[in-house]
């Protein structure tokens, strides 16, 4: 009798079998701004479509053949596109699309309660897009397990070695999972996900989130030894204080083999506002890693080259390519929280 398999999530890196978008739509809070960032979201389905499968979610089948026209126009690997039909409140696949993890090498889709990041945005539809999506057997074989607690991809980060990163001032939001104490919910991810341990940062903060502060915003693993991270040296800006607790925070944090990580500083593009004076959280922590490249939000920032820079020293053997994303930052959000990657194994 073969032992019991322990599940685990894979980290980004890992090969994957394609990335999910859902595509802005006209009941999506992108309604008035569908004509400047649709060529944005066109622009990141043709970047994956070179490399891996991008699987388009659409809201309807007349919506579909919209999304199907404007791909053809942005000139879209079109063999690497698969079209699906789930109706959303939105476009953050990041947090409305499922976690997969793996057990001996066979995925299985975790379907995790979405409330809307705890209940600031209407959410019924993005809470069953995940379901529709298997309903529809856009999975393949894949199985799915609805998950009966609060959670979003873009708050989980993982190492590969057994170590989650993310932040108590999301996780431990009491508008996520009221009556769950800290112990309760990492004792619930380490048997979801597969985890040795969870390092919580509490410091770290953009204006503009809406999230209370994913770790996709913040800090994220390139490998298990280095984790890239937004940094600010500016005392005059109003996340100083909190960045440089965070700084202080993953300085102190120790790597699965016990030596210190290699920490590499992201710069900040210049500040800018959105229609209602909200700054927007432009941040280079957003990018995605898919097969062979990792796509990094460009803002159209002198900032940017530097990101590219930094980012390129942390992935050696993989592309670095810049995906203009300054329109995507108007809905508070950038180029990870509108992904999820799905490991080799799911889509067909």
């Amino acid at each position: 009798m073969s032992a019991p398999c322990r599940q685990y999530l894979p980290p980004e890196w890992a090969p994957q079998s394609g990335v999910m978008l859902t595509w802005p739509h006209p009941r999506s809070d992108w309604a008035e701004r569908l004509a400047e960032v649709e060529p944005a979201f066109a622009a990141i389905a043709r970047e994956i479509a070179r490399r891996e499968t991008v699987l388009i979610v659409c809201y309807d089948s007349r919506h579909r053949a919209h999304v199907e026209s404007t791909l053809r126009s942005a000139e879209v690997d079109m063999a690497r596109v698969r079209l699906a039909i789930a109706p959303s409140n939105d476009t953050w696949a990041r947090d409305h699309g499922p976690l997969t993890v793996l057990c001996r090498d066979e995925p299985l889709l975790l379907d995790f309660r979405f409330n809307g990041w705890g209940g600031k945005y209407g959410y019924e539809l993005d809470n069953l897009v995940s379901r529709r999506l298997y309903q529809a057997d856009v999975f393949g074989d894949a199985a799915m397990q609805s998950v009966d607690l609060v959670l979003e991809g873009g708050s989980v980060e993982v190492d590969g070695s057994g170590t989650l990163l993310t932040t108590t001032n999301c996780l431990l939001a009491p508008t996520r999972n009221p009556g769950l104490t800290q112990a309760q919910i990492e004792a619930r991810l380490k048997e979801l996900l597969g985890l040795n341990r969870v390092l919580w940062l509490r410091h770290g903060h953009l204006e503009g989130d809406d999230t209370d502060s994913h770790i996709d915003t913040l800090a994220r693993y390139c490998d298990a030894r280095t984790i890239a991270y937004v940094a600010c040296d500016d005392p005059g800006d109003a996340h100083y204080g909190e960045l440089k607790r965070m700084e202080a925070e993953l300085q102190a944090f120790r790597a699965a083999d016990g030596e210190p990580y290699r920490l590499v500083p992201l710069p900040w593009p210049k500040a800018a506002y959105g229609a209602e004076g909200r700054r927007l959280p432009a941040t280079y922590a957003n990018f995605l890693i898919v097969n062979g490249a990792v796509l990094v939000p460009a803002y159209d920032d002198p900032a940017d080259a530097v990101a590219l820079e930094r980012l390129r020293g942390c992935f050696p053997f993989r592309e670095v390519v810049a995906v203009p994303s300054r329109p995507l930052i108007e809905q508070y959000g950038s180029l990870h929280c509108l992904t999820m990657q799905f490991p080799a194994g799911v889509l067909p």
